[in-house]
């Protein structure tokens, strides 16, 4: 069986989402530290494009985006479930989770006296192109201002807060789920910025339930060089089963790019060999990692066919 194999970095918070599912369901993975800004050289060879941050590797199977990361990894190690049948809403709070509980947490962590501490250790020069490569990876997405940003923040901690002191230990009751580890990434993010992680202190039960996720880990990993990664990928002669569902306005082998519809919203394009409610996968060969599988989440992701010149 293939290893994983994580693409990530250090202070990446969405990355801190998966190595803590890695360690909820005791897998052992490898670990390929990237560049948290572009150029990726050993990254952008295996995705075709697509530049957020973690990546998921099996072989030449490569998954984008945490909602799947997170689906690959259930059905690499179904228990413990991160999506019990008996709390369907976990699925849609953790994209909440995913998408305004993280920009609001981002607002909040790197406000003037946050940000220092997020990034110590980084160059001024750093610091600039970090800038640089997050507004052109934002584009025109609009982003709260830190009065607004606050004031979002702080009523979804305190509803975080009450539902936790209510039912817990977990956000749906007795085990962790999806939820859990989408909302906690977004907070963990707030702790790296140590001057103003003190306003989780104001949320006890939040305060409690961080503490035990964050205590889960993230199992046993090894590092792995990105080049070495790539080979991993060039050498593999099998991919995961997939297939183009009927009725979903597509045929087999079409032409076909897919992107982000929030930010980071380069296209990849490639050839469709897998389609359904919840997965897109296209074909791609690269020079220098064969022939790969990237499968996108449908959620966030819009795929569309290629036009031709």
């Amino acid at each position: 069986m293939s290893e994983l194999i994580l693409h990530h970095y250090a202070m990446s918070p969405f990355s801190e989402k998966i190595r803590l599912i890695l360690g909820f369901k005791q897998l052992a993975w490898r670990s390929v530290l990237i560049p948290p800004v572009m150029p990726k050289p050993d990254l952008i060879p295996l995705t075709g494009g697509y530049r957020k941050t973690p990546v998921l590797q099996i072989g030449a199977d490569i998954y984008c985006d945490t909602a799947l990361i997170a689906r690959a990894l259930e059905a690499r190690q179904p228990t413990p479930a991160l999506y019990p049948a008996d709390v369907p809403l976990a699925v849609p709070l953790g994209q909440w989770a995913d998408n305004h509980l993280f920009l609001e947490s981002v607002v909040w962590a790197m406000q003037p006296a946050g940000a220092p501490a997020v990034l110590a250790g980084v160059s001024p020069e750093q610091v600039r192109i970090f800038a640089s490569d997050r507004a052109a990876m934002r584009g025109a997405l609009p982003r709260p201002t830190l009065s607004d940003g606050t004031a979002q923040l702080k009523v979804h901690l305190s509803a975080i807060d009450a539902q936790l002191a209510e039912g817990g230990p977990w956000l749906f009751g007795a085990t962790p789920c999806i939820a859990d580890f989408s909302a906690a990434h977004c907070l963990w993010f707030i702790r790296l910025a140590g001057p103003v992680a003190s306003l989780l202190g104001n949320y006890p039960a939040l305060s409690s339930w961080l503490d035990r996720t964050l205590a889960i880990g993230h199992h046993i990993h090894q590092e792995m060089s990105g080049t070495d990664a790539i080979a991993v990928a060039a050498a593999a002669s099998t991919h995961a089963p997939t297939g183009v569902a009927a009725g979903q306005g597509f045929e087999p082998n079409e032409a076909v790019t897919v992107a982000a519809t929030d930010y980071g919203t380069d296209p990849v394009a490639g050839t469709l060999i897998g389609l359904s409610d919840t997965e897109s996968v296209i074909r791609r060969v690269d020079p220098r990692a064969g022939t790969l599988h990237v499968h996108f989440p449908r959620f966030g992701f819009q795929i569309k066919k290629s036009i031709a010149a």
